[in-house]
C-alpha cells in the first residue's frame, strides 16, 4: 500500500493534508487527495445507508425523485468535500482521481459528464443539504464517476463529483470543487435483543403494543433476513399461547427517503411478517393485519443513525 501511495504522489499529483483543512477532517486512507487541495467539509458515519447514483438523473427534484437511478448500499460512509488549487480545471482534477482509483483496483460502475449526467437534475441529486452551497447550480462542467473495489473484507464503493464554481464568491470562487464519497460495505452490529414470548405478552398487556427489533431486512428490501428466525419464533409462541389475541403487524421506517415510498416499504415489510407467521408458523390469517405507517410514528430523532435505527422497527399492536 505504501508503494501504491508513492505512485499516486509521483504520477497522479495526489497530495497530503493541508493546514487549512476543516477541523476534525482527514483523507480517506484508500484515496489520497489531489495535490494542494483543502478539505472544506467532512462527515463520517460508522454505519448508515447510501444511494449510489449509477445512471443519468432523468427527473428534476433531487435524489428522492431519481431512486431508480441508484444502487442502495449500507456500511461505513465517509464524505469529503475538497477545494482544489487555483487554475486547475475540472477535467484535470477528475482524471487524476479516476486514474488513482483504477491504479488500486477500482472498476468503473458508471461515469458521465455535463448534460449527459442529466444536467441540473443530476446536480441536485448531489448538491443536497449543506452541500448545495458548494456544488448547487454548477452543473455546466460537472463530471461524475462511481467505482467499486472488490476485496475479501468487504467491497468498497467510491464516487467522485467535480464541478467548477463559476458564480459563487469567497475562497471557492473559480475553483474546482470535488465531492468524494466512500462507502465501505459491512454488516451492521446487531445490538437489539430478541424479546421472548413472555416479554412480548407482558408489554402488550401493559402498553397494548410492543416494538421488536429482531425482525431484520436488508436495506430497501421487504424480504425477511434468515437471522430474524429467533424473533419470529417468539412471536409465534406468543400467538399460540394466546389463541384469542388478534394483532396488527405495523411496519415503521426512518425518515430517509420520500414519504410515500417509505409508507409502501413499511407495508410490504409488515405483509412479509404476516405471510411468514401464517405460512411457516401456521398462525390463523384472521388474527393478523399488516399495516405500514412509514416514518409517521418515530420513537427517536431521525437526525442520528442511533435514532434512525430505533425508528426502523416492527410493532405488534393488540386490537
Amino acid at each position: 500500500m505504501r508503494f501504491v501511495l508513492a505512485i499516486f504522489i509521483c504520477l497522479f499529483g495526489i497530495g497530503v493534508a493541508n493546514a487549512t483543512d476543516v477541523a476534525g477532517s482527514a483523507d480517506h486512507p484508500l484515496i489520497p487527495r489531489y495535490e494542494g487541495s483543502e478539505i472544506v467539509s467532512y462527515d463520517a458515519q460508522e454505519f448508515t445507508d447510501y444511494r449510489l447514483m449509477v445512471a443519468k438523473a432523468a427527473v428534476y427534484g433531487g435524489l428522492d425523485k431519481n431512486l431508480d437511478a441508484t444502487l442502495p448500499l449500507e456500511g461505513k460512509v465517509t464524505r469529503l468535500s475538497y477545494r482544489a488549487p487555483a487554475d486547475r480545471s475540472v477535467l484535470e482534477v477528475f482524471r487524476n482521481y479516476e486514474n488513482a482509483l483504477k491504479a488500486v483496483g477500482f472498476e468503473m460502475v458508471f461515469t458521465c459528464e455535463k448534460d449527459a449526467c442529466g444536467g441540473r437534475n443530476f446536480n441536485h441529486t448531489i448538491a443536497a443539504g449543506k452541500l448545495y452551497s458548494l456544488y448547487g447550480e454548477y452543473q455546466a462542467e460537472q463530471r461524475y464517476l462511481a467505482a467499486k473495489l472488490s476485496r475479501p473484507e468487504g467491497d468498497v464503493y467510491a464516487t467522485v463529483y467535480a464541478v467548477m464554481n463559476k458564480s459563487g464568491g469567497g475562497p471557492n470562487a473559480n475553483r474546482t470543487m470535488v465531492q468524494l464519497d466512500v462507502v465501505e460495505l459491512k454488516p451492521m452490529e446487531e445490538k437489539m435483543a430478541v424479546l421472548d414470548a413472555g416479554a412480548l405478552q407482558s408489554e402488550i398487556a401493559t402498553e397494548g403494543r410492543v416494538a421488536v427489533y429482531g425482525i431484520l431486512f436488508d436495506f430497501d428490501k421487504a424480504d425477511i433476513r434468515p437471522d430474524s428466525k429467533p424473533q419470529l419464533q417468539e412471536i409465534a409462541a406468543l400467538l399460540k399461547d394466546s389463541p384469542d389475541l388478534k394483532v396488527l403487524i405495523v411496519g415503521h421506517t426512518d425518515a430517509k427517503g420520500a414519504l410515500d415510498y417509505n409508507r409502501d416499504l413499511s407495508l410490504r415489510r409488515a405483509k412479509s411478517v404476516v405471510a411468514t407467521l401464517t405460512s411457516v408458523y401456521r398462525i390463523d390469517t384472521g388474527r393478523l393485519t399488516a399495516v405500514g405507517v412509514g416514518m409517521a410514528a418515530p420513537v427517536a430523532t431521525n437526525r442520528t443513525e442511533e435514532g434512525r435505527a430505533k425508528n426502523r422497527r416492527v410493532e405488534i399492536v393488540e386490537w
